[in-house]
């Protein structure tokens, strides 16, 4: 991931979003009880990653409907299929193919340098959500769309002991919190190479943070399994 990045030139239509949130919106204030505190730490124009822990399947659709803009999230592409897979490519989200998720960067990254925002759940799959598993693919965004990441806690969304397939009971109390962002830069004199492991780490520590403070606080507590790894 350290080479010169190739942008994409077929980009999601920024339109997708715009329609799209209200399902999530929906979802979260109407069928799920969802507070989300810290919106205004989410840039309201240029290029920025929101990047969120991941343990369940509604965090996409929740995410997409609290966020105060619309995001175009990285979405593993075997959820590509049927009737989710249409609602996906008209909502302008992007495909994360098996080839190691070049391509789906390379759209992430051409959204950023449009000047719009990306969503992204660094761990990759579902599990713990404690972002212990972050993998180095959002230092990659953030240092070459100059974008900066903010760190978001969703709680919540998956008990301890339940599928990560599954969904929370209705009404259920959930949390979204949106933290300071986190910049990231490379220095004179470091190779890409380097750089890009330095940020990972600036991101995941910042990002593992905050979803911890965030818990301790509301006292929402992480799921204390991972289930497609224990």
């Amino acid at each position: 991931m350290s080479g010169a990045p190739r942008v994409s030139q077929d980009l999601p239509s920024a339109a997708g979003p715009a329609w799209s949130r209200w399902v999530g919106r929906f979802l979260g204030r109407v069928v799920w009880n969802a507070r989300v505190v810290g919106a205004e730490h989410v840039p309201a124009e240029g290029p920025v990653i929101v990047a969120a822990n991941h343990t369940g399947l509604l965090d996409g659709p929740l995410l997409l409907g609290v966020a105060p803009r619309g995001l175009h999230i990285l979405v593993k592409e075997s959820m590509w299929v049927g009737p989710v897979g249409w609602i996906l490519k008209t909502s302008g989200q992007i495909p994360v193919d098996r080839d190691g998720g070049r391509r789906a960067l390379a759209t992430g990254l051409g959204v950023l340098r449009r000047g719009d925002a990306v969503g992204v759940f660094p761990e990759g799959t579902r599990g713990r959500g404690d972002f212990a598993g972050a993998r180095a693919g959002i230092a990659w965004l953030a240092l070459n769309g100059h974008a900066p990441v903010v760190p978001t806690a969703m709680l919540g969304t998956r008990r301890t002991g339940k599928s990560v397939n599954s969904l929370p009971r209705l009404r259920a109390r959930l949390h979204v919190e949106f933290g300071a962002p986190i910049t990231v830069v490379r220095e004179a004199g470091v190779s890409g190479k380097e750089a890009i492991a330095r940020a990972a780490e600036t991101i995941r520590d910042g990002l593992a943070a905050h979803v911890h403070a965030v818990s301790a606080r509301t006292g929402i507590q992480l799921p204390g399994d991972d289930p497609l790894r224990d």
